[in-house]
């Protein structure tokens, strides 16, 4: 072949596979407008291929995803309204049986193709971001920060709801109970504990530094304190799940303690405890109110002398008929399982169980 032929057989070979790739592209739906009806009324259009929490996001409707959309929180939940298909193997985990019958995906693992209606639960449009200031860090226990932000306008939020935190550098974010008081609209707070090897808290425990300033976005969840409701109060938290219970201690305070309220803690040893004296002094002050702290596994140096056990067997031995009572939860999901189980065993309707799992 002469040499002279061979740049231009390679420049018509790459002009072939390009037009094959914008071709293909064109028929999954990559080229073009697709429009994206959000509870019917409200309207974005989008070009290009990207995935609908991307597309959401980018037009200011914040769907919480604890994960930055790489499908392992399962928090970003939509639904298709007229327009299904099956979910990708990431998401089955996630969703109930009732929910894939439903059409509800993941919205990260949704790929926009097409002109779609969704739905998406009304409290996430009055989501927004916000930039918080570092204002104090507090060391709860060897592994527990309390972070105080500061902020330049009011975040609105419910007691027991969570915000996202973007991590700098790394282009993740991560979800943390707001731990403060629902008053005070300029310093929320958050309470994380350090997980070996997670990057986030890492950076939250080794180099956040009073000054720094985060973007915040929130508040997100339907776990928060049924105001309306008159029914006692069962409240169980383990390590840094004291966070939301504390924000809805604040909120039971302020209306001086109308109802009957319990809080289990359950830690392993005597380090592992923070706010004891806190929330014993609101036991004293309120007699509706009662502060249980447990030890699974306490070290003879902790002279323990009140519970002892897993934070489940601890709530068996402490309750009776909770028929008519109302729980909140916050822990690790294994923690919540266990306690789902044992709540239901004494009386309580599941729909009358609130957590959040994240």
């Amino acid at each position: 072949m002469d040499p002279l032929y061979t740049p231009i057989i390679l420049i018509g070979l790459l002009i072939v596979v390009t037009l094959v790739v914008i071709l293909v592209d064109k028929l999954l739906g990559g080229g073009g407008e697709r429009k994206i009806t959000v509870n019917k009324d409200n309207v974005i259009t989008i070009s290009g291929r990207e995935t609908a929490l991307n597309a959401l996001t980018n037009n200011k409707i914040f769907l919480p995803s604890s994960c930055g959309g790489k499908a392992t929180c399962g928090t970003c939940k939509f639904r298709l309204v007229d327009w299904h298909e099956a979910p990708k193997p990431t998401e089955i985990p996630f969703l109930s049986k009732d929910e894939i019958s439903e059409g509800v995906r993941l919205s990260c693992q949704v790929v926009v193709t097409e002109d779609m209606q969704v739905e998406v639960p009304p409290s996430v449009l009055n989501v927004k971001p916000f930039y918080g200031k570092v204002v104090e860090v507090e060391q709860l226990t060897h592994d527990i920060r309390r972070i105080k932000f500061e902020m330049k306008e009011d975040f609105v939020f419910k007691p027991g709801q969570y915000l996202q935190i973007e991590v700098p550098g790394i282009e993740t974010t991560r979800a943390y109970s707001i731990a403060s008081n629902p008053n005070d609209l300029r310093h929320p707070e958050v309470i994380i504990r350090l997980v070996p090897g997670g990057v986030a808290t890492k950076f939250i425990h080794k180099a956040l530094v009073i000054g720094d300033t985060l973007k915040i976005t929130g508040p997100f969840g339907d776990f928060f304190l049924q105001e309306e409701s008159t029914r006692p109060i069962i409240m169980i938290a383990g390590g840094s799940g004291k966070a939301p219970i504390r924000s809805i201690i604040y909120k039971l305070i302020e209306q001086n303690m109308p109802r009957k309220a319990q809080y289990f803690f359950g830690a392993r040893t005597k380090k592992d405890l923070y706010y004891t004296k806190e929330f014993k002094d609101v036991e004293a002050m309120y007699p509706n109110f009662k502060y249980i702290p447990a030890l699974s596994t306490p070290l003879p140096e902790d002279e323990w002398d009140l519970d002892i056990g897993l934070i489940t067997e601890v709530v068996a031995r402490h309750t009776g008929d909770l028929s008519g009572h109302e729980a909140y939860l916050c822990g690790s999901p294994g923690m919540i399982d266990a306690c789902i189980k044992v709540l239901r065993e004494k009386g309580m309707p599941e729909e009358h169980i609130y957590f959040d799992k994240f």
